[in-house]
């Protein structure tokens, strides 16, 4: 190998450790609080399923909120210091749909909501989705379990969940 290659093979190894430094530094920074089968509950609020490799936020907005602002939630949210959080699809929120468990919604004790873990607080019924069609987005039933559409200027016991792709 010529001096040339040699520096340049050096320089290349330095930088392959220090990114790897840093990138498991990334993953370590979040402790683990709890498990619940394949879900599981980190100290920076975040919750990964284990079977899809998403990354959930710990918890919903807790507010009333429409479409627009729900993407927007979204994708501005910095849980856990990641920066790529987005809406989720209906697809990805019917994964955290489980009919076999059930507790009282936040907004109204009177309904039950059946999510597939305790480890991520939904607090209403509707969780507002990525999918639009004209003036409607896809939203989805914690209460039922349904698929639906629903205006996106609706807000009424709708939320917002980010999600990213998990570690």
């Amino acid at each position: 190998m010529t001096d040339l290659k040699k520096v340049f093979f050096i320089a290349a190894m330095v930088l392959v450790f220090y990114i790897g430094t840093f990138v498991l530094a990334e993953y370590a920074a979040a402790g683990e609080i709890a498990r619940d089968g394949r879900f599981i509950a980190y100290d920076d609020g975040t919750v990964l399923d284990t079977r899809t490799n998403l990354m959930w936020a710990a918890k919903d907005n807790g507010l009333n909120i429409n479409w627009t602002d729900a993407k927007s939630y979204c994708e501005n949210y910095r849980g856990g210091g990641y920066t790529d959080w987005r809406m989720p699809t209906q697809d990805e929120l019917v994964g955290l749909y489980d009919g076999s468990k059930s507790r009282p919604g936040t907004c109204n004790r009177s309904y039950n909501i059946h999510v597939a873990t305790e480890l991520i607080d939904i607090t209403c019924f509707w969780l507002w989705n990525s999918e639009t069609r004209d003036s409607t987005a896809a939203v989805f039933n914690f209460r039922y379990g349904e698929r639906s559409w629903s205006p996106q200027s609706y807000v009424t016991n709708s939320r917002a969940l980010p999600v990213r792709s998990g570690k």
